[in-house]
């Protein structure tokens, strides 16, 4: 086996980032023929500022959504607008050919909201502080779509 030097970083350069994540997918495409890879956000903005205040990113690849981040301040909360970010999101992975989607939260953030957004628990792994866990789940995206969608 070739020799390299190893580094553990807390802090990587986003080049650094962006060439391991780039050297995956071209993995991916060699062993499967899609390079569907694609960023996803819905954004929200402050009506004054325009300054972005929440939202949420995710991709989708090979037929998978993936939620990575999902925020609203406070105030937002309780709205509705955090059910209408997710349809949005949930509306263009179906439209990039999508089945599926995946997450997970932390059991003091929001799993109750997904569940009731059509999301199902998949398992849990415990985290600090404990009694803590993650909460892996996902969603069906191939079934009928709410009529909001």
């Amino acid at each position: 086996m070739p020799r390299a030097d190893l580094v553990v970083a807390d802090d990587p350069h986003p080049a650094d980032m962006a060439l391991i994540s780039d050297a995956l997918d071209r993995f991916n495409i060699e062993r499967t023929g899609v390079g569907d890879r694609r960023p996803v956000a819905v954004l929200v903005r402050d009506p004054r500022t325009h300054q972005v205040i929440g939202g949420l990113t995710g991709r989708t690849s090979l037929g998978l959504f993936f939620v990575d981040l999902f925020f609203l301040p406070p105030e937002l909360r309780g709205s509705g607008l955090g059910g209408e970010i997710l349809r949005q999101a949930e509306h263009e992975a179906r439209a990039r050919g999508c089945r599926a989607a995946v997450l997970y939260t932390i059991t003091f953030q929001a799993p109750g909201f997904y569940l009731k957004q059509g999301w199902r628990h998949l398992g849990e792994v415990p985290c600090d502080p404990p009694g803590t866990s993650r909460v892996f789940m996902t969603k069906d995206l191939a079934a009928p779509a709410d009529d909001r969608d």
